[in-house]
């Protein structure tokens, strides 16, 4: 947990001065022009999703077992299937390179050669699957993920400082592309050779039975089906908004974006830490145990949820006038919007840690889908009718209607085995405790209406105290509250 989260602080910061200095020497619709295609392969890479997850859990078995011969015949098949995967992904990305131009409706940057910019991205993309990538998995089933984020930290700044020169000295585009090639093969290589000097009698050959590829062909599938939703709800957002609005509006929404994204991007790191605990915990403790676990997770996740929305709806415009100015600023609904989609997205995050560490992958696999596509017809609806608040609208809608009730039924079905009457009641409580602490701190905000780095900091710290202590008064007599308190406490002593 500590070095991915050092590590997702820092790919945080670096591209959010990458940003910067990418609106100041090259302009906003170069930072359009990334988003875009970022989501575009992020479509194309549908043909890896599930194939990584389910290699390595297949593998913990074995690793356990110290079972070199099938770790070794699972690494060749990992690399084949990595290979089909970057051979599928290169094949259908250039069927799509004619239907490029119709993913941009205006403000392509000038002397820019969409296709080129789309192949390199697109190479970037398969010679990260070809090149080494099935060794990753030997780290991973040894929980080793440290020592991928320590390569990660040590390529990426290459990556960052380069990019930086490149755009600051020539301000080309395509160098700022390269630079991104080099530095992957250079992380792919890398990883291979501390692979093979730390585990060296792990070598791709062998073969497994029809059964056991069978088992992994299951989860696969599995897998696929759950992660391609995800891709569509995460990718449909922004194709929408260059097909329709153009890279200019991409470009502003993608900077407010990158707010709510790094925000549960930690979020998301602190609570993936926990899996293997939850997982451990719902096989041998009582149900009761469990749910009872849930809530006071639920509640201490809410409590800090609650006071990011807070500081957010009140620092929001200002950060971005400091950031970026007032011509690149969008209008403070759309900020309310990404607000709401925060906390929604963020309470659907606490279920799926649960879904996870519970296996729920089989049970779970059209959810994403479904939500995924209902988002997607939505947004081609709304866009054409309220722009880019039809978009947000619709994304918030797919996941508060389809996403959020279905996981939560599947989950106190299949791990609770209880009526989930008392946990909605209670999220309501503490749904409705935040809106109204919001709009208190936004009533009291207004009283500093400048846009200065002290203004900033005076507001953040007043909505810190308004709201911890309006929870306090509020929820200080409850059972989780208590015992969130006494955890944070001891935290501190120690």
């Amino acid at each position: 947990m500590i070095f991915s989260t050092l590590l997702k602080l820092y790919q945080i910061f670096v591209p959010f001065l990458i940003r910067t200095v990418m609106i100041r020497f090259m302009g906003i619709d170069y930072l359009g022009l990334n988003s875009l295609f970022t989501s575009i392969l992020s479509v194309l890479n549908l043909a890896e999703l599930g194939v990584g997850s389910a290699m390595v859990f297949s593998m913990y078995k074995p690793v356990a077992d110290k079972d070199e011969k099938k770790i070794c015949a699972m690494m060749r098949l990992y690399k084949k299937y990595y290979t089909m995967v970057g051979v599928f992904i290169f094949a259908f990305g250039l069927i799509l390179c004619p239907f490029i131009p119709f993913f941009i409706k205006s403000d392509i940057p000038p002397n820019i050669n969409i296709y080129i910019i789309y192949l390199i991205n697109l190479f970037l993309t398969v010679i990260s699957y070809w090149l080494f990538a099935y060794k990753n998995s030997i780290l991973q089933a040894h929980q080793r993920l440290d020592i991928i984020s320590k390569v990660a930290l040590f390529t990426n700044t290459i990556q960052y400082l380069l990019q930086i020169f490149v755009i600051c000295i020539y301000k080309n585009y395509y160098l700022y592309l390269i630079v991104s090639v080099f530095t992957q093969i250079l992380n792919n290589l890398l990883i291979s050779l501390v692979v093979s000097k730390k585990y060296p009698q792990y070598k791709a050959h062998g073969s497994l039975n029809k059964n056991e590829i069978y088992k992994i062909n299951q989860r696969v599938k599995d897998l696929f089906a759950s992660k391609v939703g995800a891709i569509i709800l995460n990718s449909a957002d922004t194709i929408v908004i260059s097909a329709f609005l153009g890279l200019n509006t991409l470009a502003i929404y993608q900077n407010y974006f990158f707010i709510v994204s790094a925000l549960y991007g930690i979020m998301t790191v602190i609570l993936n830490s926990c899996t293997a605990s939850i997982g451990n915990s719902i096989l041998l403790e009582t149900d009761n145990k469990n749910y009872n676990d849930f809530s006071k997770i639920t509640f201490l996740m809410t409590w800090v949820y609650g006071l990011l929305c807070c500081e957010m709806l009140v620092l929001y415009q200002t950060f971005m006038h400091l950031w970026v100015g007032p011509e690149l600023m969008l209008e403070y609904n759309i900020v309310i919007l990404l607000v709401i989609y925060f906390y929604i997205y963020s309470q659907i995050q606490i279920l799926c840690v649960y879904k996870d560490a519970a296996g729920m992958w089989h049970s779970d696999r059209l959810r994403p889908l479904v939500t995924g596509i209902t988002n997607l017809i939505i947004n081609i609806v709304l866009i054409h009718f309220i722009g880019l608040f039809g978009v947000l609208l619709s994304t918030i809608l797919s996941l508060l209607l389809i996403g959020y009730p279905w996981l939560l039924n599947s989950l106190f079905k299949e791990v609770f085995f209880k009526n989930k009457r008392e946990f909605i009641f209670d999220l309501c409580k503490y749904t409705i405790c935040i809106f109204a602490i919001s709009c208190i701190c936004i009533f009291i905000s207004n009283f500093y209406t400048g846009f200065s780095v002290k203004d900033f900091f005076i507001q953040a710290l007043l909505v810190f105290l308004i709201f911890n202590s309006i929870w306090y008064l509020v929820f200080r007599k409850n059972n989780n509250f208590k015992m969130a308190y006494k955890k944070i406490k001891n935290m501190l002593l120690r």
